[in-house]
């Protein structure tokens, strides 16, 4: 599914300190359209000043998934078999995106939010959407992005409208660069294992070679897979660069989830925060959904911040080291 570009949906606001430029595209499915810092953000002694991309760049192009980062509302990844059942009534979901059997990653990817405040260090943006592409869900999302000294906070609420419950998770999809010796690392304790459709088929322990809490590296074979147990902290490091770039979920209590997804090729990879496993509204006891009754909320706040490679780190403990 593409977006029509228009001039409109086109528009990206831009946040910007002097250190770090973040945009956002508010009618092309609330997204992130690009986030770097700026040469003078602190150059590598003997490398050339020049900006550097934290989420890969967004150029234009039609395709939502072509952005720097999706926000993941009212759920996150894959739900099968056409749809779920809540209280006895099952409601179907329809695919959302060409060559996908399954709906994914919601729906607010796929339409217009409004701008509810925008200065030069914060934006709010909010979409009430009402049973789009003939989905259960009536809810009103917002978003809040804010610059920090050293990163940004990302909020993402969703509020249930619906007479009656329904299911939600939430989620962030960004796009992030990878160079030959880009790595990741992540406090987890376990992996849901997927069949060749990318639905869950078993969980278990994290196998040696994708051991994130002693860090893998970003290119390899494919996972396209749920940890578990995520304590909520993750590093990026670019060590080309110099950078770094950790992730923390500000009400992970060890039990979170986060989403790697690390395909064989391609200048990209994502390490994504969300609130639930894959399908979770299939899997028993609905990991990490929350039923939201008529005027219920719920809200994910991370905050991500930069640094120099050999400066501040997450602590050894945090991700098990």
């Amino acid at each position: 599914m593409t977006f029509p570009m228009t001039a409109s949906a086109g528009r990206i606001h831009w946040l910007d300190d002097g250190r770090q430029r973040l945009g956002l595209v508010p009618g092309f499915g609330g997204s992130a359209a690009s986030w770097l810092l700026h040469p003078q953000a602190g150059a590598a002694p003997r490398q050339p000043e020049v900006p550097f991309h934290l989420w890969r760049p967004w150029f234009g192009d039609p395709d939502p998934f072509s952005v720097a980062s999706l926000p993941l509302v009212p759920w996150s990844n894959r739900i099968s078999g056409g749809g779920f059942e809540q209280d006895g009534v099952f409601h179907p979901l329809a695919p959302n995106r060409a060559g996908e059997a399954c709906p994914i990653h919601g729906e607010g990817w796929l339409q217009a939010w409004d701008v509810v405040a925008h200065d030069e260090r914060q934006i709010e943006l909010r979409l009430a959407s009402r049973r789009f592409m003939g989905s259960p869900y009536d809810y009103v999302a917002t978003q809040h992005y804010r610059l920090l000294p050293d990163g940004i906070e990302q909020t993402l609420s969703v509020t249930h409208r619906g007479e009656r419950p329904l299911p939600y998770g939430l989620g962030q999809h960004p796009w992030l660069l990878r160079t030959p010796g880009t790595r990741v690392r992540a406090g987890v304790n376990g992996v849901w294992l997927s069949h060749p459709d990318r639905l869950p088929l078993a969980h278990t322990a994290v196998p040696p070679d994708w051991d994130l809490c002693a860090g893998i590296g970003a290119h390899g074979s494919l996972i396209d897979n749920a940890f578990t147990g995520w304590d909520g902290t993750a590093r990026i490091e670019w060590p080309e660069s110099g950078w770094v770039l950790t992730v923390e979920d500000t009400a992970a209590t060890g039990d979170g989830c986060l989403l790697l997804f690390r395909p064989e090729a391609g200048p990209s990879f994502c390490v994504e925060p969300v609130s639930h496993p894959v399908d979770a509204v299939h899997l028993p006891g609905r990991p990490g959904l929350h039923l939201l009754g008529p005027g219920g909320s719920m809200t994910q706040r991370l905050r991500w911040r930069f640094h120099r490679l050999g400066g501040p780190a997450l602590s050894a403990s945090s991700l098990r080291a």
